[in-house]
């Protein structure tokens, strides 16, 4: 993971750097043609990399790598806890209950799912869905960093308080997590139920929608 930290470290460094003066184009060295600084391929080196990942216990039961999906331009990133058996068997993030939750949630926010990016903190299943354990999420927060880094949105949603705690490094109930914007560097941050949890408590979903037009305020001023 060392080399995976070094890199994900100079990505943002670099990208912050020209972008703040507008710089799209660096020289290639000795060929003399330009060469593109591309997010994309350095995601997708990323991703590779978290395919191949043997670095926490959650590599020796996976069946799949959940990654995560969406566009590069994504103004919005959903953050979710882990993988679900749904998730897991098919390599997508949120494509179980939840995530038919997830998306019905999006769609009345007069967004479409193709159109946000949604990941989670951890690449792997934890056996039985368990939360995944804070050495796990360490051994899989370079992933996610390198994800947001990336993409760069306007704003992320963070889905849950394994997903808060991981982002914002706060040990807060959701009780002082929800109804504020936090900010992970330059980009805020808001916090709400897991889809899951409103599975269970759908008395729950009011406050939801208002977590949403937060959001929407953020994302839509």
């Amino acid at each position: 993971m060392t080399r995976l930290k070094s890199l994900i470290r100079d990505t943002r460094r670099t990208l912050e750097g020209i972008q703040a003066f507008g710089v799209t184009m660096l020289p290639a060295g000795e060929t003399g043609k330009a060469r593109r600084i591309d997010p994309a391929d350095r995601l997708d080196s990323v991703r590779r990399q978290a395919l191949a990942c043997e670095a926490c216990r959650l590599s020796k039961t996976r069946h799949s790598v959940v990654f995560g999906e969406g566009p590069l331009d994504a103004e919005l990133v959903f953050v979710g806890e882990g993988p679900g058996r749904d998730e897991d068997a098919q390599g997508r993030p949120f494509v179980g209950a939840a995530g038919t939750l997830l998306t019905k949630i999006i769609q009345a926010m007069g967004l479409r799912r193709e159109s946000v990016y949604i990941t989670n903190v951890v690449k792997c299943r934890p056996p039985m869905n368990r939360p995944p354990e804070p050495d796990e999420i360490a051994a899989c927060h370079g992933y996610l960093e390198a994800q947001l880094a990336a993409i760069r949105p306007k704003v992320i949603c963070a889905l849950g308080r394994t997903a808060a705690v991981a982002l914002l490094k706060v040990e807060s109930p959701m009780s002082q997590l929800r109804g504020r914007t936090f900010q992970w560097g330059e980009i805020p941050v808001v916090v709400t139920f897991h889809p899951a949890y409103l599975l269970r408590n759908p008395s729950a979903k009011a406050l939801v929608w208002q977590d949403m037009q937060r959001l929407l305020g953020i994302l839509k001023p």
